[in-house]
């Protein structure tokens, strides 16, 4: 089989030969996810421990030939080697091979679950990744304001986790300030363990306080993104007046904002 053929099979899964392999990679895919999964169950592990060993070794040899593979067959390697999906790709052959030497490292082996994310391309929901690069491109333009928060609501937990210790004590289980600074990420975050709890009138209306804070404060960064979201898509569908110019027009503008002049569809950016 040439060079060429290898490509066609394994990049190209609009052939019928191409669909298979890729069929064939997402169920070996999931029988060798399977088979940890099922291998930390300790009962299964006593009765097909060695059947499983020996599934997880030929589903890892089958990958890593099929990794350098790729690599042969690629135009350009380097860019396959550290691409989203090249890294995957190692990442799920690295654990058996690094089970030799450390111990209970195999069971990272469930990694290997990411690349059913090759399903995109299989059954063409390219959509779908487009989607998700909007998604990314979002976070990506709020991580400054994310950042800023993040540090606000750290500075916040460490002011409140200092005050439980003083209103509290040892007494009530704030033992150190560390202990009552991870009893206000806890509280903070809503979650809520139950494993410290204030006694004092004082120390319970400071952890009302950073109860409802909490509610507030998990919507902040939905926000953020979300705002960027909404820019987005007013940047999409933003019309240009083809008489004066005028570019700050919403999709559902009928007139121009500035001259007045009378919109058509064929106004879309």
């Amino acid at each position: 089989m040439t060079k060429e053929e290898l490509k066609r099979i394994i990049f190209e899964a609009d052939t019928p030969s191409g669909k298979r392999f890729d069929i064939w990679l997402l169920v070996a895919i999931i029988v060798s996810v399977l088979v940890v999964l099922l291998d930390s169950v300790p009962e299964l592990n006593q009765k097909y421990g060695a059947a499983f060993y020996i599934i997880e070794w030929v589903v890892t040899i089958l990958f890593t030939i099929e990794y350098f593979i790729r690599i042969f067959i690629s135009d350009k390697k380097l860019k396959y080697v550290v691409s989203f999906f090249g890294i995957i790709d190692l990442l799920s052959i690295l654990p058996t091979f690094l089970g030799l030497f450390i111990v209970g490292s195999h069971s990272l082996i469930a990694i290997r679950i990411l690349r059913l994310l090759r399903i995109f391309r299989v059954l063409k929901l390219i959509a779908f990744m487009n989607e998700s690069d909007v998604i990314l491109g979002a976070l990506q333009r709020s991580k400054q304001k994310i950042f800023v928060f993040i540090y606000a609501v750290l500075i916040l937990t460490v002011i409140v986790g200092t005050m439980m210790y003083i209103i509290e004590g040892a007494e009530s289980g704030f033992t150190s300030i560390p202990r009552s600074i991870y009893w206000s990420i806890v509280t903070l975050t809503t979650v809520g363990y139950g494993d410290i709890a204030p006694q004092t009138v004082l120390g319970q209306t400071l952890a009302s306080v950073i109860m409802i804070l909490g509610y507030g404060i998990i919507a902040v960064p939905t926000g953020i993104v979300g705002a960027e979201l909404r820019k987005n898509n007013l940047a999409k569908s933003k019309k240009v007046c083809s008489y004066c110019k005028f570019d700050g027009i919403e999709a559902d503008d009928i007139f121009c904002r500035k001259c007045g002049y009378q919109l058509s569809k064929s106004a879309e950016k």
